[in-house]
C-alpha cells in the first residue's frame, strides 16, 4: 500500500509541506552585531572605572590624611607619638606604609612596646599604642637619683627621676666565682624579671628589693624586714604556691625559703 493509503506521511513529504506554506513560515534571522566593538566598549569601561579608582585613591583630595589620632598612651604624650610616627598630613591614605610607621615608632620611642597602625577612612590614621610597663627598676649607673625601667622581657627602655610605686628595685651583686662566669649582668637581670613576674600579687606589692647574686641565688626583701630566698627562676608557679601556703601558716616568720618548692621552710619571727 502507498503512503496516502496508509495515512502516514514520509519525511520527504513533511519537508515538502514545510516549504509550501502548509506550516508556519520560517522566522527571519536576527542580525548579529559585530562582537569586536562590544568587547572594545567593555574594555574601555573597565579601564575607565579602574582609572577613576586609582585617581580617587592617589590623586584626589578626597582620600588624603587629614589627621593622625593616638590611643593607648599612659606616659607618652600624643604629640610625642605623632612626631615619632612621621605620618605627613596630605599624603594619600592608600600610600601610608603602616609597617614603616610602626617601625619608626618602636625605634624612636623605646617606651613603645608595639603599635597597630589603622587607616580610618576617609581621612584619619589611628595609632593604637601599647607602652612597656616596668617589671623592675634599677639605679642608673653614675647618675644617682635616677632609675632605669626594665620591662617583663628584661628590656631597659626608659630613665625616670622617680621610682614608680609598687615596682621592686633590682640590685645585681654578681658572684664572680668560676662557676658563675658565664652568667653576665644581662642574664641575671632576665632571671630577676622572671622571678618578679611569678610572684603572687600580695608578695609583689610588698617586695621592695630583688637582690641577685647568681643564677640560682635570687633573694626578695619585703616590707617589715622580711626576706624570701627564691633561688633560681625555675618552677616559679610551684614556688609561688609554696610561699602563699608558708606565709599563711607562718605569717609572723621573718625569713622564708622556697628555693626547693617541695620542701619550703620558715624561720625567725
Amino acid at each position: 500500500m502507498g503512503a496516502a493509503a496508509s495515512g502516514t506521511t514520509t519525511a520527504e513529504e513533511r519537508d515538502g509541506l514545510a516549504g509550501t506554506g502548509g506550516g508556519a513560515p520560517p522566522r527571519p534571522a536576527r542580525p548579529r552585531l559585530p562582537r569586536r566593538p562590544a568587547l572594545l566598549l567593555g574594555a574601555a569601561a573597565v579601564a575607565l572605572v579602574a582609572g577613576f579608582g586609582v585617581w580617587a585613591f592617589y590623586g584626589s583630595a578626597w582620600l588624603r590624611v587629614e589627621r593622625v589620632e593616638v590611643s593607648g598612651t599612659r606616659v607618652l604624650s600624643e604629640e610625642q607619638v605623632r612626631t615619632a610616627a612621621g605620618v605627613p598630613l596630605g599624603e594619600p591614605m592608600a600610600s601610608v606604609d603602616r609597617s614603616a610607621v610602626a617601625d619608626r615608632l618602636t625605634r624612636r620611642l623605646r617606651r613603645v612596646d608595639s603599635v597597630e597602625v589603622v587607616r580610618d577612612w576617609p581621612g584619619a590614621v589611628v595609632l593604637e599604642v601599647t607602652e612597656r610597663r616596668p617589671e623592675v627598676v634599677m639605679e642608673k649607673t653614675g647618675d644617682s637619683g635616677k632609675f632605669v625601667e626594665v620591662d617583663a622581657r628584661g628590656v631597659r627602655y626608659a630613665t625616670v627621676v622617680k621610682r614608680p610605686a609598687g615596682v621592686p628595685l633590682l640590685v645585681v651583686e654578681r658572684d664572680r666565682t668560676a662557676g658563675d662566669r658565664h652568667f653576665g649582668p644581662g642574664t641575671l637581670r632576665a632571671e630577676a624579671v622572671k622571678v618578679s613576674s611569678a610572684l603572687p600579687p600580695r608578695v609583689r606589692s610588698a617586695t621592695e628589693t630583688i637582690r641577685v647574686r647568681s643564677f640560682d641565688s635570687v633573694m626578695l626583701e619585703l616590707s617589715g624586714g622580711r626576706t624570701v630566698m627564691w633561688g633560681s627562676s625555675e618552677y616559679g608557679a610551684a614556688k609561688a604556691r609554696s610561699l602563699r601556703a608558708l606565709m599563711k601558716a607562718r605569717g609572723k616568720a621573718g625569713h622564708f625559703d622556697v628555693s626547693v618548692p617541695s620542701a619550703p621552710a620558715a624561720s625567725g619571727g
